[in-house]
């Protein structure tokens, strides 16, 4: 098998964040994973239903075609090598184009998101995301009660991010920390308006779907950022983007307003967020997951 080119975008997953497997886990997490095997044994022939990132990877595999790949997807599991055959089964039943998988029995995965060249993490084990983030990955825990996604756009892939501590650094946020002032953080962006924020976990993602999306497949896709953020912080993230040489196509200020709301709205088929309050708020209408990053996720 041939090396992956360089500007493939490389999405490592859990294979419960890709299926539902969360009765099976019931039974690894009493500490019983021969159990745990037994059972996924037994139900190699049964297909795992669909679990939270299933719509994003499905979609995002759309954009390869026969003659060029874009899109790699890897599984990077703590399952054991038996019970991920029926992960590979299940994906193909799926339809999904797997090739490659890393399957650890329990041992934390994140050490092979580099030789993998990972540009994204997704998993259901909040210290294998943390230990990817502290490694420079970005990153994410899926809320594995997440509403699935809808099916309205099934011709295009919607992500969507919140900005401070995921797509940019948690500078701001961490003036309003220290502060406990909402004045003192929007009189820092202020007078930092025309000064970019430093990146963020999540900005070699959103730079390679900024790629994905100029390379002109006939899948599309469409990013939003949602942020707690208001004017006139508002111009400094944009401000930022611009100087990223980076585009969005949709930008949400809502000033604290539950984000839930305008998620159900978007309908992405998923979203990142650090705050795990606002992932709550839009598991009960979309995909999500937690980005144990900054300031708010320190200790």
């Amino acid at each position: 098998m041939a090396a992956l080119p360089d500007d493939v975008l490389v999405v490592a997953i859990s294979s419960r964040a890709l299926f539902d497997f969360e009765e099976e886990n019931r039974a690894f997490e009493q500490g019983d994973d021969r159990a745990y095997m037994r059972l996924q044994l037994e139900r190699l022939e049964q297909p795992a239903r669909p679990g939270v990132a299933f719509s994003l990877i499905r979609k995002l595999l759309r954009f390869n075609q026969p003659d060029r790949q874009r899109v790699e997807v890897v599984m990077l599991s703590r399952n054991d090598p038996v019970s991920g055959l029926r992960v590979f089964r299940s994906a193909e039943t799926h339809g999904l184009a797997l090739q490659r998988g890393v399957f650890t029995r329990g041992r934390p995965p994140y050490h092979y998101l580099r030789p993998l060249r990972a540009t994204l993490f997704l998993s259901a084990q909040p210290a294998d995301v943390r230990a990817a983030l502290a490694a420079g990955f970005p990153a994410a825990t899926v809320h594995t009660g997440s509403a699935p996604a809808r099916d309205a756009h099934d011709d295009e892939v919607r992500i969507a991010f919140d900005g401070d501590a995921v797509l940019f650094s948690d500078e701001a946020e961490r003036v309003y920390h220290d502060s406990g002032s909402l004045d003192a953080f929007q009189n820092h962006e202020r007078e930092r308006a025309r000064l970019p924020l430093p990146p963020g976990p999540f900005q070699p993602l959103l730079a390679a779907l900024h790629r994905l999306q100029s390379a002109g497949a006939a899948m599309r896709l469409r990013t939003a950022l949602v942020t707690a953020r208001s004017a006139p912080a508002h111009e400094r993230a944009i401000r930022t983007l611009m100087d990223w040489q980076i585009e969005v196509d949709e930008a949400m200020f809502l000033g604290g307003l539950d984000k839930g709301a305008f998620l159900r709205e978007f309908a992405p088929d998923f979203f990142f967020d650090d705050q795990t309050r606002y992932v709550e708020s839009a598991a009960a209408h979309v995909p999500a997951g937690h980005v144990a990053s900054g300031v708010r996720n320190a200790g």
